[in-house]
């Protein structure tokens, strides 16, 4: 069976590195994470996380390395995006750090056609920059959407400033990936120190705080009525759906139509512009709740590479009790459809 996966990551260090120091600013807690001195113990028989410093490595292969991955795992085509942040780089750099980013993957794409593909990154500071730039790399260098980690700015994408971005978006019919990244530093503090550094990183970051903040961000989407406005405009959510989807059925029953002024439910309108894939998040219980509640027609395969262990993704979809077509749907029926590939 054809597997494709979309939450493939890439780490682009220039922009890693000219974005380092705002991003100590705003999240100096990240340094308490997984040392790559300090193995990372194994829950339940699950894979556990890959160190930080084995990750960069790994995220930093755009060919052979990353291909071999691919192959000892099964995984015929990856969906590569940039997890540097973009929005965090100091002014005009962000633009020519995004082209010089996109042209970087573009280059990969083109030299593995097919067994890889690529979401862009964007100068999201620089609305109109990024539209051009959005622009360029899906019309010149051909990549398939387009992912942002964490906030464009101090706000979130339904701020007006942006509605020229997620409007081009839909006339392209590309995708936009919502990855989580630090809560604001306010939100952070209030909810999620007063431990630890690890349990207070953990916390803050991969074991609750930036999921929630993804979540309410494809939510203010959705509530902003970005999706009436914009029929055209679909969207990808990873970590099954970053909580959303749990919370549906409670959020139609606390905010009617008529209560948001919507044309359509909430949950109605997320399972008509939203993606869900499970980002490496092999549980049993939430695949089948998102597949009751979301449809086997939105669930796209994603492994979190090269921030998880792939080991075990195989295993975990031949034990789930699929139909062919369904199987073919989740592993890469789906995803061909979305990205026209």
């Amino acid at each position: 069976m054809t597997l494709i996966c979309i939450e493939e990551h890439a780490l682009h260090g220039p922009t890693d590195t000219a974005a380092g120091p705002t991003l100590g600013q705003q999240a100096p807690y990240m340094s308490g994470q997984s040392r790559s001195d300090a193995p990372v113990p194994r829950v339940d028989g699950r894979h556990p996380a890959v160190d930080m410093d084995t990750a960069r490595r790994l995220g930093a292969d755009l060919g052979a390395g990353r291909i071999d991955d691919m192959d000892r795992h099964g995984i015929d085509m990856a969906v590569v995006s940039w997890t540097s942040p973009t929005q965090l780089v100091p002014g005009d750099a962000a633009v020519e750090l995004a082209r010089a980013a996109n042209d970087r993957l573009a280059t990969a794409v083109s030299e593995h056609p097919d067994r890889l593909a690529g979401f862009a990154t964007l100068p999201w500071q620089r609305p109109a920059e990024a539209v051009a730039e959005l622009d360029r790399a899906v019309g010149e260098l051909g990549l398939r959407g387009v992912l942002i980690v964490g906030r464009p700015g101090a706000g979130f994408l339904d701020d007006p400033v942006h509605r020229p971005l997620l409007r081009r978006l839909a006339d392209l019919g590309v995708p936009l990936y919502l990855h989580p990244f630090p809560p604001l530093f306010e939100v952070q503090q209030a909810y999620h120190s007063g431990f630890n550094d690890k349990v207070t990183a953990e916390l803050s970051l991969g074991g609750w705080g930036w999921h929630h903040e993804a979540g309410i961000h494809a939510l203010r989407l959705v509530l902003a009525g970005i999706f009436d406005e914009l029929p055209g405009l679909q969207i990808i959510s990873g970590h099954w759906g970053e909580m959303v989807p749990f919370f549906l059925p409670r959020l139609d029953d606390v905010l009617s139509p008529g209560d948001t002024g919507l044309s359509r439910t909430i949950s109605d309108t997320y399972r008509s512009h939203v993606w869900v894939t499970p980002s490496g998040m092999y549980h049993r219980p939430q695949f089948d709740y998102v597949r009751e509640v979301v449809g086997i027609d939105r669930i796209i395969w994603s492994t979190d590479y090269p921030f998880l262990h792939l080991d075990g993704t195989q295993e975990f979809l031949s034990g789930l009790d699929l139909s062919h077509g369904e199987r073919e749907q989740i592993t890469h029926g789906n995803a061909a459809r979305l990205l026209g590939l």
